[in-house]
Protein backbone atom coordinates (compact mmCIF):
# COMPACT_ATOMS: atom_id res chain seq x y z
CA UNK A 1 0.00 0.00 0.00
CA UNK A 2 1.14 3.58 -1.14
CA UNK A 3 -0.32 6.41 0.68
CA UNK A 4 -0.12 9.79 -1.11
CA UNK A 5 -0.90 13.08 0.66
CA UNK A 6 -2.60 15.79 -0.61
CA UNK A 7 -3.63 19.93 -0.53
CA UNK A 8 -5.99 20.09 -3.15
CA UNK A 9 -9.30 21.28 -2.38
CA UNK A 10 -10.60 19.58 -4.98
CA UNK A 11 -12.53 16.20 -3.90
CA UNK A 12 -14.33 13.74 -4.92
CA UNK A 13 -17.96 14.49 -3.40
CA UNK A 14 -19.13 10.87 -3.75
CA UNK A 15 -15.80 9.39 -1.97
CA UNK A 16 -16.16 12.37 0.67
CA UNK A 17 -19.75 11.23 1.87
CA UNK A 18 -18.87 8.02 1.62
CA UNK A 19 -15.96 8.46 3.72
CA UNK A 20 -18.19 10.02 6.41
CA UNK A 21 -20.97 7.43 6.35
CA UNK A 22 -18.19 4.80 6.92
CA UNK A 23 -16.81 6.82 9.56
CA UNK A 24 -20.60 7.47 10.79
CA UNK A 25 -20.38 11.05 10.64
CA UNK A 26 -23.95 12.87 11.34
CA UNK A 27 -22.16 15.45 8.69
CA UNK A 28 -22.60 12.88 5.79
CA UNK A 29 -26.59 13.85 6.17
CA UNK A 30 -25.81 17.37 5.29
CA UNK A 31 -23.57 17.03 1.78
CA UNK A 32 -23.60 20.38 0.43
CA UNK A 33 -22.79 22.24 3.98
CA UNK A 34 -19.67 19.17 4.38
CA UNK A 35 -18.05 19.70 1.03
CA UNK A 36 -18.61 23.57 1.42
CA UNK A 37 -16.86 23.34 4.62
CA UNK A 38 -14.62 21.27 3.41
CA UNK A 39 -13.66 23.49 0.42
CA UNK A 40 -13.55 26.55 2.44
CA UNK A 41 -11.27 25.28 5.15
CA UNK A 42 -8.19 26.97 5.73
CA UNK A 43 -6.43 23.72 5.70
CA UNK A 44 -7.34 20.42 3.93
CA UNK A 45 -4.90 17.31 3.81
CA UNK A 46 -6.39 13.97 1.95
CA UNK A 47 -4.66 10.62 1.80
CA UNK A 48 -5.27 8.33 -1.09
CA UNK A 49 -4.44 4.72 -1.93
CA UNK A 50 -3.95 5.56 -6.03
CA UNK A 51 -7.57 6.96 -6.81
CA UNK A 52 -9.75 5.89 -3.37
CA UNK A 53 -9.94 8.73 -0.83
CA UNK A 54 -8.95 6.67 2.08
CA UNK A 55 -8.67 9.70 4.47
CA UNK A 56 -8.80 13.93 5.28
CA UNK A 57 -8.49 15.91 7.90
CA UNK A 58 -9.01 19.82 7.97
CA UNK A 59 -7.79 23.00 9.38
CA UNK A 60 -9.96 26.17 10.99
CA UNK A 61 -7.68 29.02 11.38
CA UNK A 62 -7.31 33.17 11.67
CA UNK A 63 -4.33 32.36 9.58
CA UNK A 64 -2.08 33.84 12.15
CA UNK A 65 -2.03 32.61 15.65
CA UNK A 66 -5.04 29.48 16.05
CA UNK A 67 -5.62 26.73 14.11
CA UNK A 68 -8.30 24.19 15.21
CA UNK A 69 -8.35 20.94 13.36
CA UNK A 70 -12.40 20.01 12.93
CA UNK A 71 -12.12 17.02 11.01
CA UNK A 72 -9.77 13.41 11.00
CA UNK A 73 -11.26 10.77 9.65
CA UNK A 74 -9.75 7.27 7.77
CA UNK A 75 -11.76 4.42 6.30
CA UNK A 76 -12.36 1.35 8.53
CA UNK A 77 -10.27 -0.66 6.62
CA UNK A 78 -7.67 1.82 6.54
CA UNK A 79 -7.42 3.17 10.32
CA UNK A 80 -4.44 1.72 12.36
CA UNK A 81 -2.07 2.04 9.46
CA UNK A 82 -0.50 5.37 10.19
CA UNK A 83 -2.54 7.16 8.03
CA UNK A 84 -4.05 9.40 10.22
CA UNK A 85 -0.54 10.48 11.67
CA UNK A 86 0.65 10.89 8.35
CA UNK A 87 -1.78 13.64 8.30
CA UNK A 88 -1.63 15.19 11.46
CA UNK A 89 2.15 15.44 10.74
CA UNK A 90 1.30 17.03 7.29
CA UNK A 91 -1.24 19.61 9.44
CA UNK A 92 1.46 20.27 11.79
CA UNK A 93 3.68 20.80 9.77
CA UNK A 94 1.97 23.32 8.10
CA UNK A 95 0.87 25.12 11.18
CA UNK A 96 3.88 24.53 13.72
CA UNK A 97 4.29 28.14 14.31
CA UNK A 98 1.06 28.91 15.36
CA UNK A 99 0.96 30.13 18.95
CA UNK A 100 -2.05 27.66 19.38
CA UNK A 101 -3.37 24.26 17.71
CA UNK A 102 -6.88 23.11 19.54
CA UNK A 103 -9.13 20.20 18.71
CA UNK A 104 -11.60 18.21 20.54
CA UNK A 105 -10.49 14.68 21.40
CA UNK A 106 -13.62 12.06 22.48
CA UNK A 107 -13.28 7.88 22.90
CA UNK A 108 -10.72 6.44 21.76
CA UNK A 109 -8.48 9.89 19.77
CA UNK A 110 -7.75 10.79 22.95
CA UNK A 111 -4.63 8.38 22.93
CA UNK A 112 -3.87 9.08 19.23
CA UNK A 113 -3.79 12.75 19.82
CA UNK A 114 -1.55 12.68 23.08
CA UNK A 115 0.87 10.82 20.59
CA UNK A 116 0.65 13.31 18.19
CA UNK A 117 1.82 15.84 21.13
CA UNK A 118 -1.79 17.33 22.17
CA UNK A 119 -2.32 17.37 25.32
CA UNK A 120 -5.21 18.25 27.55
CA UNK A 121 -5.60 21.92 27.86
CA UNK A 122 -5.10 22.97 31.62
CA UNK A 123 -8.76 23.10 33.47
CA UNK A 124 -10.41 23.86 30.03
CA UNK A 125 -13.86 22.59 29.21
CA UNK A 126 -14.97 21.64 25.85
CA UNK A 127 -18.56 23.33 24.92
CA UNK A 128 -20.63 23.38 22.07
CA UNK A 129 -24.26 23.55 20.69
CA UNK A 130 -24.52 20.33 18.22
CA UNK A 131 -26.91 19.25 15.76
CA UNK A 132 -25.48 15.63 15.48
CA UNK A 133 -26.28 12.75 17.88
CA UNK A 134 -23.06 10.72 17.65
CA UNK A 135 -21.19 12.12 20.76
CA UNK A 136 -23.67 11.46 23.15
Amino acid sequence: MSIVLSDSKELDSVQVIELYKKNNWSSADKPNELLNALKNSHGLISAWDKDKLVGLANAISDGFLVVYYPHLLILPDYQGKGIGRMIMDKLQEKYKHFHQQILVADGNSVEFYAKCGFEQAGKCTPMWIYKGAEHD
